[in-house]
Formats: C-alpha cells, sequence, structure tokens
C-alpha cells in the first residue's frame, strides 16, 4: 500500500514515513553535494590506484606512483644519521670547553648525553641522576673527585676503584675494626657525625677529636673538609654516600663500602664520554 502523500503546505511529496504525526518530505539533495559526494567516490578510487592499497595474498597493489612509507621512514632516518654524523664529528674533534663555548653543540651534546645515561647509568645513579645509598647524587655540589667538566669525563672515562684501567680514579679507606677497640670508634663516628648535626654523646668529642687527628685527618684533612686527590669526602656537610648518624658512620668505619665504576671509554667511545660528561655538568651539580 502506498501511503505517500503531498504535502499541503510546501506541495512537496512525502516518502510515507511518519512518526508522531510528522510526514518526512521527499526532497532532493542539492546539487553540489551530490557532485561533492561523487567527487569524493572518484577521489577515493584514485588514490587505491595511485598508492598501496587493496590487500593480495601475500603482500598488496604497490600503487602506479610505487610510493612506499617504509622508504620514506627510511630516507628520513638516512638523512637524520647524515645530520648527526656531521655533529658527532664535530664534537668527536673538540674538547669539553670548545664544545661548552658552542651552544649548538652544547645542546646536542646534552641531548646525546642525556640518552646514553638513560641507556648505561640510570641503573646505578637514578632516572633523575639522584643516586640512592652507596650511588652518589649527579644533581648536588659534592664532588669525591671534582665536578667541573674535565673531571667529569676524566672519571667516566676511566671509572673509579677495580675498574681494570690503568688511569681509574683510586681511593682506599682502612677496615679501623682492625685498628681500633669498640669504644675508639664510637667516639670517632660520635665526633665525625658531630661536624654536621648533633649527637647523642657529647661527652665522646673530645676523644673522637684526637683519633680523628691521629687516623683520619691523613686523608679528610684536619678540618675534614675532604681531599679530591685521594677521593676522601668532606664529612663537615650534610651529604652522605652510605647514610648518616652516629651507627651509619660506625659502620664505614669498622668495614668501609667503597663502590666501584666501571670505565666507560672503552666501551662507550670518545664521543659518547664527552656528550656523557657534558650532559651530567649541565644537569645543575658541576662546578
Amino acid at each position: 500500500m502506498n501511503d505517500k502523500h503531498i504535502d499541503k503546505v510546501s506541495g512537496v511529496s512525502t516518502t510515507g514515513h511518519e512518526w508522531d504525526g510528522i510526514r518526512e518530505l521527499n526532497n532532493p539533495l542539492p546539487r553540489w553535494w551530490l557532485w561533492t559526494f561523487y567527487v569524493t567516490i572518484f577521489w577515493a578510487l584514485a588514490y587505491t590506484i595511485a598508492y598501496p592499497a587493496w590487500p593480495l595474498l601475500t603482500s598488496s597493489t604497490k600503487g602506479l606512483f610505487g610510493y612506499s612509507s617504509r622508504a620514506e621512514v627510511s630516507r628520513d632516518i638516512a638523512a637524520a644519521d647524515v645530520l648527526k654524523g656531521t655533529y658527532v664529528d664535530m664534537i668527536k674533534g673538540k674538547t669539553i670547553d670548545d664544545i661548552l663555548g658552542d651552544e649548538t653543540l652544547r645542546s646536542i651534546a646534552v641531548s646525546a648525553g642525556g640518552a646514553a645515561f638513560k641507556v648505561n647509568c640510570v641503573q646505578c645513579h637514578g632516572s633523575g641522576a639522584q643516586g640512592s645509598s652507596g650511588y652518589p647524587n649527579l644533581n648536588d655540589d659534592d664532588w669525591l673527585w671534582g665536578g667541573n667538566p674535565d673531571q667529569i669525563q676524566q672519571t667516566i672515562n676511566h671509572g673509579i676503584r677495580f675498574a681494570g684501567n690503568g688511569q681509574a680514579r683510586e681511593s682506599v679507606m682502612p677496615a679501623f675494626a682492625d685498628v681500633l677497640d669498640r669504644q675508639q670508634i664510637q667516639e670517632v663516628s660520635a665526633f665525625v657525625a658531630s661536624l654536621s648535626g648533633p649527637v647523642a654523646e657529647p661527652n665522646n668529642l673530645a676523644a673522637g677529636a684526637v683519633i680523628f687527628a691521629e687516623n683520619c685527618a691523613a686523608c679528610h684533612g684536619e678540618k675534614a673538609k675532604g681531599n679530591r686527590e685521594l677521593g676522601a669526602p668532606d664529612l663537615t656537610d650534610a651529604i652522605w654516600l652510605n647514610g648518616s648518624g652516629e651507627a651509619a658512620i660506625a659502620a664505614q668505619v669498622k668495614a668501609p663500602k667503597m663502590g666501584v665504576m666501571p670505565a666507560w671509554g672503552d666501551r662507550l667511545g670518545e664521543t659518547t664520554v664527552k656528550e656523557l660528561a657534558v650532559f651530567v655538568h649541565s644537569l645543575g651539580g658541576g662546578e
């Protein structure tokens, strides 16, 4: 049954659809809309012919233009490698001071060094270079071996303690449990702790000062400010590598913990070591 009829107001026939007393007028689509629709269909077909599109059993159509997104990415990567190689060669031929004096090279070195740091250094120093117990914080101003760019480069390049490198930073703290008795260790630990804060047993300070002068001042200095030539830390600040407080200091005096850092020069190469040194220095704790 055909229930279409002519709308009395507009004079246009309806489609026969009715909802709640409302009938749909059977107006044709605008010409411009139809032509736009036809053009999009033509464009879609032409696109699938010109570019890879239709799936086959083991591959796909190649398209008339032979375009490949993989090839385009490969070309972009190759171009980036050429540009990178140019800057890598420039960094390789420059000293640390030269790199820091050239803002472009410095920016590139910081970026490249940051990437190398994430791959090789975060396991010990943390993702933010904040360190942890036994692993130094690279953001502060406390540097056992010095924190200027050349000193940082030296440390990264040759490592610290038993790194299998003849130019590694070497220092060994004796185990004073073999030298001092328990009471003496408590006294000297109290004295060292007092240099940066209050202690539980102030009565131990005088004796501890004497023990420190006789056994510790040779490396840490008479005022306990440390000695970078020996890698001896400053004991007067509030920065402690293996824990603060009398108990932690006593444990270190008895049987010291001494970390080992690999020599990265042979593993990463001269250029990457320079980039790492520039990056570490850029963290704000360098000198």
